[in-house]
């Protein structure tokens, strides 16, 4: 397994749209692991392909305490949305950066797992936030283009200060 490049926010290959898996085989299967050894490795607790610049529909997520139960999601859909939550969401992409974002509470989402057979999962708390913002991810959107222009600009210029130095994520904050 490897460590993948995570790409940083603004970098326009996170604005690409996802494509279809049209086979789980041990290439998709490799891209899973190592999808999941990064993801732990940043610490976080989903990433989606766009995030290492693999264009394709694939998503790892473990909001366990102990990392141990990742769920993969090969090209997952919403099925049903209800309710509304703001919630405080970071992302891997955009590093030490935290913000509300107003999400649906509770979800039903189909996907392919890592063997490429269908389930259909219906989550709500954490859990449906992540899968909502990983989603997002496939679709070419970063969790920060739900804000205004403004905080956008202060984003960015932070980012940019950053730059410069390593941003830690902040210890008790799951990171998306």
């Amino acid at each position: 397994m490897a460590i993948l490049h995570i790409l940083r926010y603004p970098d326009s290959r996170l604005h690409k749209v996802a494509a279809k898996v049209d086979r789980v085989d041990d290439r998709i299967r490799k891209l899973i692991n190592n999808m999941a050894e990064t993801m732990y490795a940043a610490p976080g607790v989903g990433l989606a392909a766009t995030q290492v610049d693999v264009h394709k529909r694939v998503i790892v997520i473990d909001i366990s305490e102990t990392r141990d139960e990742l769920r993969v999601f090969l090209n997952p859909e919403l099925i049903a949305a209800s309710g509304e939550a703001d919630c405080e969401e970071g992302c891997l992409s955009v590093p030490g950066i935290y913000e509300k974002v107003r999400r649906a509470e509770r979800i039903t989402a189909r996907a392919l797992d890592a063997e490429g057979k269908p389930f259909t999962l219906e989550a709500e708390g954490l859990l449906a936030v992540c899968i909502q913002h990983e989603m997002d991810h496939l679709e070419g959107k970063v969790f920060v283009e739900y804000l205004s222009r403004l905080k956008q600009q202060r984003i960015l210029a932070k980012l940019k200060k950053q730059g410069r130095r390593a941003p830690q994520p902040e210890a008790g904050r799951p990171v998306l």
